[in-house]
């Protein structure tokens, strides 16, 4: 059981990857260092002062960066690939006590498929904001956006099962309303 436990937070955060890169490390490496969460054989170093004050400082960095119309567009078509990579690491530093096939084929399917998608709808909502806005609202949409990556990577670690199933909603959601805008337009 405490597997399926592993994946659902491990798949929280890979999601959160594919908003802001540095958030989910940032709060696992809270998480680890509290003693909250074990991490993974060889991820342990993501639990130490070091490693949560650089995750911090590159956390406040992306927050930031991501205010500045064009450059989070920017940022965004760099984050995509790197925002899968990070989905993967997340996802298998949080799987513990299994077979390291077992932990890579979930980080790869499970954190990487999540992250990917993730990037790609949050990639796709800031260039439509770019182009209907001319950048201006792209402020406000990276902000709450942060807002919401800190929020769903805290929500994966004290909630995982809740944290998905939110994400699955969020996917009905989007789906329901694309098939509603395609069929009336």
């Amino acid at each position: 059981m405490e597997i399926v436990l592993d994946i659902l937070i491990g798949v929280g955060l890979a999601a959160t990857c594919g908003f802001r890169v540095f958030v989910p490390f940032f709060v696992l490496g809270i998480a680890g260092l509290s003693g909250y969460l074990d991490l993974g054989q060889g991820f342990q170093w993501i639990g130490t002062w070091p490693a949560v004050l650089a995750f911090g400082v590159a956390t406040v960095l992306e927050i930031l960066a991501y205010i500045f119309p064009y450059v989070d567009n920017l940022l965004k078509t760099a984050s995509i690939p790197i925002g899968v990579v990070a989905g993967v690491l997340a996802t298998a530093a949080v799987i513990t006590d299994v077979h390291p096939l077992l932990q890579w084929s979930m980080a790869l399917i499970a954190g990487g498929g999540v992250a990917t998608v993730t990037g790609v709808a949050s990639s796709g909502l800031h260039y439509g904001v770019t182009a209907v806005s001319a950048g201006t609202a792209n402020p406000a949409v990276s902000t709450a956006e942060s807002a919401g990556s800190v929020a769903t990577a805290v929500l994966a670690v004290v909630v995982p099962l809740v944290t998905v199933l939110l994400l699955l909603l969020a996917v009905v959601l989007v789906v329901r309303h694309r098939r509603r805008s395609r069929g009336t337009g």
